[in-house]
């Protein structure tokens, strides 16, 4: 059974260090007839919800806990049924959010996630939080891209996800980035948190402009 992705694009607010913006955030699903798996079910669970289309929801999976990425997680869990998964290094800012309400299950670098036939390869990938993580998949394709990476606030179309607030850091997320998504191969599609998708060939050529401009 051939696995497919599914974005939905939710509206919401995020909030740190004393401010709160608009945003709108990508979540991606990603299964086919039966089960899927959700990355980020940010802010809107009923739109998520009719994108789902009642199949078996397996597993919901966090690429970091800033809240517009999680402040619906606890509802998607309880709505679908499934285990919400995260890094644990992103523990702290989980509890700004959930000081009484647990994940289920921790992720870390190299654990593989299966839907269905395809797999989802953690990265830990910190800098934007501590506990960062991007899901790559050589086996899936988006606009016939050959494989993708689901790099949540990591790498956007046009540079690293912000690092000028707290728990975050410009150089080590330009670490992440330079060791872990741009030694992917060129033709990966990059599925991003928020905004347009990329390519790894697209992003990879900017990296030393990204260092001298320090975002």
């Amino acid at each position: 059974m051939t696995e497919r992705i599914d974005r939905v694009v939710t509206s919401g607010t995020f909030s740190l260090d004393g401010g709160t913006w608009e945003v709108d955030n990508n979540v991606w699903i990603i299964g086919n007839d039966t089960s899927v798996v959700i990355i980020d079910p940010a802010h809107d669970v009923d739109k998520i919800s009719a994108k789902v289309a009642g199949r078996t929801v397996e597993k919901i999976l966090l690429t970091h806990a800033h809240d517009d990425h999680i402040g619906s997680a606890k509802e998607a869990a309880e709505r679908f049924g499934a285990p919400l998964y995260l890094n644990p290094a992103d523990r702290q800012l989980w509890e700004m959010v959930y000081p009484s309400y647990s994940f289920d299950e921790e992720l870390a670098e190299g654990e593989s996630i299966r839907i269905g036939d395809t797999e989802l390869r953690v990265l830990e990938t910190p800098g934007h939080s501590p506990g960062s993580v991007c899901f790559y998949a050589p086996e899936l394709s988006w606009d016939n891209s050959d494989g993708v990476v689901f790099s949540g606030d990591t790498l956007f179309n046009g540079g690293p996800g912000a690092t000028g607030r707290s728990f975050s850091d410009f150089p080590t997320i330009i670490e992440s980035i330079r060791e872990k998504l741009l030694t992917l191969p060129e033709s990966t599609a990059v599925l991003t948190g928020h905004g347009e998708t990329t390519g790894i060939g697209l992003e990879a050529p900017e990296l030393e402009n990204w260092i001298k401009r320090g975002y």
